[in-house]
């Protein structure tokens, strides 16, 4: 596990910043952003241009709809960011297995994820064949240290290739009743899927903590997502339904949801299903803080996503058609989190606290001393107490003009009414500005606010318009595909993003104090070696 800066809540007098970009928007001439040469020269960049902190999306492996927030495993990676190049240079692979042609500026599933596939089975028959033998202890050491949720993926996802990616509850029974018999037949008949999948995942280790080490060395921060729900099609549903509300079928009771607002009359019906509290408080939160555990094993904090569902969460009875019919039920509140600070040794969490909050979210956000979140294009409404507004933030908050799930702050303001638009550069105090000075406004109030850390998604250092957004909620296809290209990570593309951040007080200042870790390695019991004054 990672050593981290904060232990619990951001220290007084705390000022940093950096950027959100998913790992699969960097450039790369393999189709899709990767852990590989981009990722180092993004991390350079963000150290060049005085930034603290790179703040991804979950990088779990996507199913339906390409989601990240949709994983197959709360535990495993997504091998589409495994990098060619690397794997290249480890003799895995040689250069002429990797060239093909790919769309410069989206990342197109449909092409890909075979091509990536393809890749894989061809590193795996080097392997095989003893072309890295050095590599072989350190792979079976890998598969046993991760055995506790790396045996059920990797089964999981060679039984859902033998069945045409079939949902897991259109296997048949036996498999979906998880039965000895058939699932010892299933791990004899697919042993060789079964070890393509963990050499996949001992691969995406072993680039991701050659990442984290350069990031380190560089002194940026990696700041990690962990959805709150899972999706209903993966392997912690199906290998550990006692955790789940399911019926006698192991279909959901249940599904995740939230009710009807302002924006959406009949609510947002998410379809994840929800949790049997009750299970798992009996185990002491043991798989909850597993995966958190397994999380922060790559990265310095945690966002966590739907934080409102720690408190309550919003349950519609399963076959609704709309999300009006559910209701607030209980999550785990305090007691998860008094857990997770005995076990992790802190609480390195960022709460996403968006969204329907309610008096018991904010009480539980505050009793715990998390820090919550800000988000600009929220907070010109006219409502001057508008929490959003810079005016009003404790210092315990992280800002961001706005996050993967907003448009881009240029497409933002060029979808805003006028009357919205003046009252913008009103409490700017500036006169009206175009456009193009939207996302260059809001990035410099983000900086030059309270907030201990200033987060800013990349479309907006780069003031794109909406054609670079990354999601766009409900809706089921075209999401999660922006890319940049390499020309985007030149040094002058990062020379106002630095000058901001100095003037604001929030760049990283390099001392020669070591880095000191803390007992066991946990989250929050060291210092680090560029913190800002």
């Amino acid at each position: 596990m990672r050593a981290s800066a904060y232990p619990h809540s951001l220290p007084p007098g705390y000022r940093g910043a950096g950027v959100l970009l998913h790992v699969t928007s960097l450039p790369s001439r393999h189709g899709i952003g990767d852990l590989g040469p981009s990722a180092f020269t993004w991390i350079d960049r963000l150290h060049d241009a005085g930034q603290q902190w790179w703040q991804g999306l979950p990088v779990g492996p996507t199913g339906w709809g390409d989601s990240p927030y949709q994983p197959l495993s709360s535990f495993a990676g997504n091998g589409l960011l495994l990098s060619p190049d690397r794997l290249v240079e480890e003799g895995l692979l040689q250069g002429r297995d990797c060239e093909a042609r790919f769309p410069a500026l989206v990342v197109d599933y449909e092409t890909v994820v075979p091509f990536k596939e393809r890749l894989l089975e061809e590193a795996w028959r080097r392997f095989s064949a003893r072309t890295r033998p050095d590599l072989e202890t350190a792979f079976e050491e890998f598969c046993a240290r991760q055995a506790g949720w790396l045996d059920d993926y990797a089964l999981f996802r060679a039984l859902k290739a033998r069945h045409q990616g079939r949902h897991y509850l259109q296997w048949p029974a036996e498999l979906v009743e998880r039965l000895p018999a058939a699932m010892a037949r299933a791990r004899h008949e697919a042993a060789e899927e079964i070890q393509r999948v963990r050499f996949a995942q001992f691969l995406l280790s072993r680039q991701a903590s050659a990442l984290e080490a350069h990031a380190q060395a560089r002194g940026i921060r990696l700041i990690g997502d962990l959805p709150f729900f899972v999706s209903p099609d993966s392997s912690d549903v199906w290998a550990h339904p006692e955790l789940f509300l399911l019926d006698a079928e192991r279909r959901p009771r249940a599904v995740a949801g939230v009710p009807p607002d302002a924006f959406c009359s009949e609510g947002q019906l998410w379809g994840n299903p929800v949790y049997d509290w009750d299970a798992l408080r009996a185990t002491g939160y043991r798989w909850w803080i597993d995966r958190v555990r397994a999380l922060l094993a790559h990265v310095d904090l945690v966002r966590l996503d739907h934080f409102r569902g720690f408190a309550a969460a919003w349950h519609v009875p399963a076959g609704a058609a709309t999300a009006q019919s559910g209701q607030w039920v209980p999550g785990p509140g305090a007691e998860l989190f008094s857990v997770a600070a005995r076990e992790l040794g802190g609480l390195p969490f960022i709460a996403e606290d968006l969204g329907v909050i309610t008096p018991d979210v904010v009480r539980l956000r505050d009793d715990l001393g998390v820090p919550g979140t800000r988000v600009l294009q929220f907070a010109f409404d006219g409502d001057r107490t508008n929490p959003h507004l810079p005016h009003s933030y404790p210092p315990n908050v992280v800002v961001y003009p706005g996050t993967h799930d907003n448009p881009t702050t240029r497409g933002w303001y060029d979808g805003l009414p006028e009357e919205a638009r003046r009252r913008l550069w009103s409490y700017l105090q500036r006169p009206p500005g175009e456009s193009r000075d939207a996302a260059p406004a809001l990035l410099a109030l983000a900086w030059s606010s309270a907030a201990a850390v200033a987060i800013a998604p990349f479309q907006d250092v780069l003031n794109l318009g909406d054609e670079a957004r990354m999601n766009v909620p409900g809706r089921s296809e075209g999401n999660w595909r922006w890319r940049c290209t390499g020309d985007t990570l030149s040094p002058p593309v990062f020379e106002s993003l630095h000058e901001v951040t100095v003037t604001s007080r929030r760049a990283r200042v390099t001392t020669d104090r070591p880095r000191v870790e803390g007992a066991a390695g946990v989250p929050g019991s060291g210092a680090h070696p560029t913190e800002a004054p």
